[in-house]
């Protein structure tokens, strides 16, 4: 899987009934410029207010989990119980990561990810509640660019992922970027240990954008 990764492919399932796997290797790359995010004013307000606690990594299960369900504007999922054991199984080696967004105790958002190198795959995100998924890809914008990373891959431009800069990359172009970001190293845990992230110290390292 990860050699997948690093050629620039990456799995999905037709169902989450469906076993079987098929790899993808876009002919148009959605990519977030770690250097030019745009945080839009009012999503910025919300993760200064600090209104969610962010948790790094605690629940992997029950994240991919949310990920995988299915939803009235997206009744199928590509996540299958295969790529939920493998992601879990790459979680344990330390290569996939969760951002949480969990409010009175009860995860409400957050995403999950691949990270290679100097390379973070962002494979799915979730919310249960308004703004939640957004504020969880902010810290995690923040937090790899904290870390030294050089490219956070989407797949896919999205109308969702569109308000925040995402470029479309040819794949000639995809390759080039993530041939240098997989020989480079990112460090998923950039702050001293024991700190809380809160919402200024984001928005104070996208400020050095």
């Amino acid at each position: 899987m990860l050699r997948a990764y690093a050629a620039g492919i990456f799995p999905m399932a037709e169902s989450a009934d469906d076993p079987s796997l098929f790899w993808v290797e876009p002919e148009i790359r959605g990519v977030i410029p770690l250097d030019r995010f745009h945080l839009p004013a009012r999503l910025a307000r919300t993760v200064r207010a600090d209104r969610f606690e962010i948790r790094i990594d605690s629940t992997f299960e029950q994240v991919i989990g949310a990920c995988a369900e299915s939803k009235p504007d997206r009744p199928e999922t590509w996540i299958n119980d295969r790529i939920r054991g493998i992601f879990s199984d790459l979680f344990h080696l330390g290569h996939a990561h969760t951002v949480e967004c969990w409010r009175n105790d009860r995860l409400v958002g957050g995403l999950y990810g691949l990270a290679l190198g100097s390379a973070f795959f962002g494979e799915s995100m979730f919310h249960r509640e308004t703004d939640a998924s957004k504020v969880a890809l902010v810290h995690l914008v923040a937090r790899l660019r904290r870390g030294g990373f050089g490219l956070l891959d989407a797949q896919f431009q999205t109308s969702h992922l569109s308000q925040f800069g995402t470029l479309e990359v040819p794949r000639e172009a995809y390759r080039i970027l993530l041939e240098r970001a997989v020989a480079g190293t990112g460090d998923w845990s950039p702050w001293p240990a024991g700190h809380v992230v809160t919402g200024l110290d984001v928005l104070a390292e996208l400020a050095d954008a």
